[in-house]
């Protein structure tokens, strides 16, 4: 469906070569501007920056963000977290004297339309507020294929644009080791159930050798239960099916992973939460007149066979039953994968998707469930939602896998003295 958008544009021969290049980015979540083939882009959208830590050296494909240092870096910034150099007081590199030893690694983000964080404005569908003003960031949006990353919950990095705020696992790693500056991939798309090992092929950027280990997070929160379909559930994954994809998944981690990886499996979302909160709400589209509830709309899109969750958008409530006993199913697959196989290259851990947990959270902060829940699509996890699930994840891997996080680096205040902000994002 996005490729047969370009059909028409692309009938034109100048534009041939671009529209190529364009679907080949999509198909394989790699960045449009990328001069040396590293994966990594000093362009922002279109897979660029937001989706993966900024190039420093868009000319040269061996200085990318996750690498360990060349020669300590002491004449130039290797893999782009900033620290370079030499102290002149004793002639040690500073990457040696502060991020030797200091347990650095980058988190990857394998994952759905949720992980990549869609989101499609209110203001542009509710008419009293709608502007020049509210459509300012049309483009950047278009161009990161209505998903903003560089605010989500694994791999957000700038300050919440969109409302709520900003909170995600790398921002947290950062905090705790500023020698992983710079070190994420979001490698995430609302793709078809069972397609994220081939997500994976194409867009994961780590050399077993020369890269510094990461936390890859698996989640795929609905997508396997997912679909428009009238008969949803002949389309759902099965159990079977599910272990199956998951643990070729996992194979082809265990030959890219550097050493000393992590692989966190986090459970399928109980959808049944979004009908319970939004059916009798208006929608942004009928705020104005009070016209159209969110159950209009579901049963809107369902009847052009366009619903983004048939089993849970409905009405019906044996279907979304079901549909949340099939998602609990496959969440019990990721968990016996994790208690059960092991791997040369990582560890790897379960987590249920912290749904309860944010709602109580935000109850506990005076807001509702509701607000939690994408307000257009009312299908997503909101920005609040984004923020809040970081906070739970944290606590739990520090809790309960602390080495997950790795250790305090007890030079964080010197780096930020020496080299400020490292670079920016």
């Amino acid at each position: 469906k996005i490729f047969a958008g370009f059909s028409s544009v692309c009938a034109f021969p100048l534009l041939a070569n671009l529209c190529e290049k364009i679907k080949y980015v999509i198909r394989n979540k790699l960045p449009f501007e990328d001069f040396d083939g590293d994966k990594f882009s000093t362009f922002p959208t279109l897979r660029g920056y937001h989706w993966r830590g900024r190039d420093c050296d868009d000319k040269n494909t061996t200085v990318y963000p996750g690498r360990r240092p060349d020669n300590w870096d002491v004449n130039s910034d290797s893999n782009c977290n900033g620290i370079w150099g030499v102290d002149p007081k004793d002639g040690i590199p500073y990457e040696k004297k502060f991020c030797k030893g200091a347990d650095s690694q980058g988190v990857v983000l394998l994952g759905d339309s949720a992980g990549a964080h869609f989101h499609i404005p209110p203001e542009w569908m509710t008419v009293t507020e709608m502007s020049a003003k509210s459509f300012a960031n049309l483009p950047m949006a278009f161009t990161d294929e209505l998903d903003w990353p560089q605010f989500s919950e694994i791999t957000g990095f700038l300050n919440s644009t969109i409302g709520g705020w900003t909170d995600s696992l790398y921002l947290r790693l950062r905090q705790r080791n500023r020698c992983n500056h710079r070190d994420l991939q979001n490698i995430s798309q609302n793709v078809k159930r069972g397609r994220l090992i081939k997500e994976a092929r194409g867009g994961l950027a780590r050399n077993q050798l020369l890269d510094y280990p990461a936390i890859v997070i698996y989640a795929t929160i609905g997508n396997d239960v997912c679909n428009g379909n009238r008969d949803t559930l002949a389309h759902m994954t099965t159990p079977k099916e599910m272990l199956s994809n998951v643990m070729q998944a996992l194979r082809y981690l265990d030959t890219r992973l550097p050493n000393s990886s992590h692989v966190i499996l986090t459970g399928l979302v109980d959808g049944r939460f979004l009908w319970d909160n939004l059916h009798d709400r208006y929608h942004p589209l009928g705020q104005l007149n009070r016209d159209v509830t969110y159950s209009q709309l579901y049963s809107f899109l369902d009847c052009l066979q366009v619903s983004p969750c048939s089993g849970w958008l409905t009405p019906n409530e044996t279907l979304r039953n079901l549909t949340s006993e099939r998602a609990l199913q496959l969440s019990n697959v990721l968990k016996e994968i994790a208690t059960s196989e092991k791997f040369a290259n990582f560890d790897i851990f379960y987590m249920d998707f912290p749904l309860r947990q944010t709602a109580e959270e935000w109850r506990k902060m005076g807001g509702q469930p509701w607000q939690l829940i994408e307000p257009v699509d009312g299908f997503h996890p909101s920005q609040i939602a984004a923020a809040l699930g970081t906070s739970i994840t944290w606590q739990k891997a520090l809790h309960e896998w602390p080495h997950v996080l790795g250790k305090e680096n007890p030079f964080n205040h010197q780096i930020e003295a020496i080299f400020k902000d490292q670079g920016g994002h």
